[in-house]
């Protein structure tokens, strides 16, 4: 992978955001927008994907966390690639955790295919993070959960989802959420009413407020 982009804690750093974009995008897709709602101790880390062949799109080379073959749920999965993806991110957040920062004061982030790996790494990591923000996204092998999860069942997600998304359908958010919810106990998902495959101001508000949420139970220790 290509260097990450970083926006640097603009006071003493405790706490790191990690955000992957989505398909054929890179971290400076996300980056200023992130830079523009995180707090002023929080570092924000947007790595950019390799750029491999994908399959949904005709074997095209792009940015992609890992190959997709379909986009119906039931559809077969790159397993290996969302497990060395995985790795990555997990990398990631060692690195954090080596420099001081625990890992419930990282949160994990992405958009569509990204947030569909941050979802898998938070389950699939075995120290309790401070929060997933999981946006316009689905839970990859999904079929494999809850024994797949190593992490505390406490981590607090974040989904959202746009009910006229042409791309990740509406229904996949929803069905992943109430997944998530058997196995999890602290799931919100939010619907954007007239969202198609994008973000908007009200959920970068939303996602603001949720990071913020996360890392003050991290100190009062709710999320331990």
């Amino acid at each position: 992978m290509s260097a990450p982009v970083i926006v640097e804690a603009t006071v003493k750093q405790t706490a790191t955001l990690i955000f992957m974009h989505g398909l054929g995008d890179t971290g400076h897709g996300w980056s200023s927008a992130l830079a523009a709602i995180r707090p002023p101790f929080m570092k924000v880390i947007c790595p950019t994907a390799p750029t491999q062949p994908v399959s949904l799109n005709a074997g095209f080379r792009m940015p992609s966390w890992f190959d997709l073959k379909t986009l119906d749920i039931g559809g077969p999965e790159d397993e290996p690639g969302i497990q060395s993806a995985r790795d990555n991110v997990h990398g990631l957040i060692q690195k954090e955790v080596a420099a001081g920062i625990p890992a419930n004061r990282i949160v994990l982030g992405g958009f569509s295919q990204g947030g569909a790996l941050a979802l898998y790494s938070a389950l699939t990591y075995d120290q309790p993070l401070a929060g997933v923000v999981a946006l316009s996204c689905w839970l990859p092998l999904h079929k494999q959960f809850p024994g797949a999860k190593v992490n505390s069942e406490d981590v607090p997600i974040f989904q959202a989802h746009g009910d006229y998304d042409p791309v990740v359908p509406y229904k996949f958010g929803q069905l992943s959420a109430s997944m998530l919810k058997s196995f999890m106990k602290n799931v919100t998902f939010k619907t954007y009413n007239g969202l198609s495959h994008s973000s908007s101001d009200d959920e970068m508000d939303d996602v603001k407020n949720f990071i913020t949420l996360c890392l003050l139970f991290s100190i009062t220790g709710h999320n331990q």
